[in-house]
């Protein structure tokens, strides 16, 4: 609950994963906010945490130079384009103006068979080798690190849809995605506004299936996918991807 911090405890005995499950209505996407516990024999749980990386280690990477990341990023500029400007004719949206923490999540995704796995997810099977490529933390950084230097032109709308209903709906999308859709780190939320919105309404369709955020080890696609389950129809779908419009 904001302004309070609550203490708990418990002496677990029976192994096993547990659901759990928030009891305060305390904001919008409440049936979102799931979390677990894993209750292990001392063994496996000390084998768990010396299997972890640590906070600090998780955020130590190279230094992308984005130099060397332009020769790399050759290969996605066939379908994403030169400027990252994105080719709805080839399925790969505009990459320009994405936050690297994102990017670099979803790379790791697609090489990790997080994404891209699911048959019916076509386009995602596509880039899984693609990512691939990219055959270690250096090149990543180095092709996030020209990614940067391209402009960020707002992608075209092509989405049509009723901006007004959509308003009413991204008031739920807001709260992880910011109110102008800037995205936030905190939250595991990409930046929305400018994108390409028929990458949008594909992405809001595979979640609303599973097709995306099925995988056991994608939390913020599961949370992702009860999320998009409340846009009911196609209708819904594009309402709100046409209020993302504009938001410019």
């Amino acid at each position: 609950v904001p302004g309070l911090v609550t203490h708990q405890w418990f002496i677990p005995t029976v192994p096993g994963t547990y659901e759990i499950l928030c009891e305060e209505l305390c904001g919008t996407g409440h049936f979102a906010m799931r979390g677990k516990v894993v209750v292990d024999e001392q063994a496996a749980y000390d084998a768990w945490l010396a299997s972890r990386p640590t906070f600090a280690e998780t955020q130590q990477r190279p230094e992308g130079n984005a130099a060397v990341g332009a020769g790399t990023y050759a290969v996605c500029a066939a379908c994403h384009g030169p400027q990252g400007e994105g080719n709805v004719a080839l399925n790969a949206p505009k990459l320009a103006g994405l936050d690297s923490w994102y990017m670099r999540h979803q790379i790791a995704n697609f090489q990790n068979g997080v994404r891209g796995a699911d048959p019916q997810d076509m386009y995602g099977v596509q880039m899984a080798p693609m990512a691939r490529t990219l055959v270690n933390a250096e090149s990543v950084e180095n092709v996030l690190a020209h990614i940067a230097t391209l402009p960020d032109t707002p992608a075209a709308p092509s989405v049509l849809g009723d901006a007004d209903r959509g308003r009413a709906i991204f008031t739920t999308c807001a709260v992880c995605h910011g109110r102008e859709g800037q995205g936030r780190w905190g939250t595991n939320a990409p930046r929305l506004a400018g994108m390409s919105d028929w990458y949008l309404v594909r992405q809001l369709t595979n979640f609303r299936g599973r097709i995306r955020g099925g995988h056991d080890a994608d939390i913020y696609g599961d949370q992702m996918h009860m999320l998009a389950a409340s846009l009911k129809d196609e209708q819904a779908i594009g309402d709100v991807v046409a209020y993302i419009n504009t938001l410019r």
